[in-house]
């Protein structure tokens, strides 16, 4: 896949691969485990080519030099309460020695304008409340938080005991 350059000479950013899976995945067990929580990957390098594949996340890696130093993983999102549509970031790690040079903002303005190419109107993405550097580097994008709000999540377990339970007490609205 052909590589968009950047003004960074030697930094370029490319779409990823379902090929790219197991690279995506040590991207994503090196953030949780700067954020501590390296015990809540369950992914596997399957799953993600299997999510990439299938449309339902994409990835874009960030190359110095030909070699890897970033990724983001993100995926279509909309929200009722703006009426808009945009992109979610789901996972965002730049290298430590990379850090400070310009690829994450590199890699931030590549997803923005990829979502208004899209026609989106926003970027969201969460971040750990005590991580003070990734809260400069977000306020330092013109990015404000949604305080009041909490993500709240259903794994697969609890999904599927859920879901059990409106079988028990409706027909299916979308059959």
């Amino acid at each position: 896949m052909t590589a968009i350059s950047t003004a960074i000479p030697s930094l370029s950013l490319r779409r990823a691969e379902p090929s790219d899976a197991a690279l995506i995945l040590d991207f994503l067990k090196r953030l949780m485990t700067f954020q501590k929580l390296a015990d809540e990957v369950t992914a596997t390098a399957a799953r993600i080519a299997a999510l990439i594949q299938n449309g339902k996340s994409e990835a874009v890696l960030a190359l110095m030099n030909g070699e890897a130093v970033g990724c983001m993983v993100f995926s279509a999102t909309a929200s009722a309460y703006t009426g808009r549509a945009g992109l979610f970031l789901d996972a965002f790690f730049v290298d430590d020695r990379m850090r400070g040079q310009g690829v994450g903002r590199a890699m931030m303005a590549h997803l923005a304008r990829l979502s208004i190419d899209r026609d989106g109107e926003m970027l969201e993405w969460g971040c750990l409340d005590w991580n003070q550097p990734a809260i400069a580097f977000y306020r330092g994008l013109g990015a404000y938080t949604l305080d009041e709000m909490r993500v709240y999540r259903l794994g697969p377990d609890r999904l599927a005991e859920l879901a059990a339970g409106a079988s028990a007490l409706l027909p299916p609205l979308f059959p």
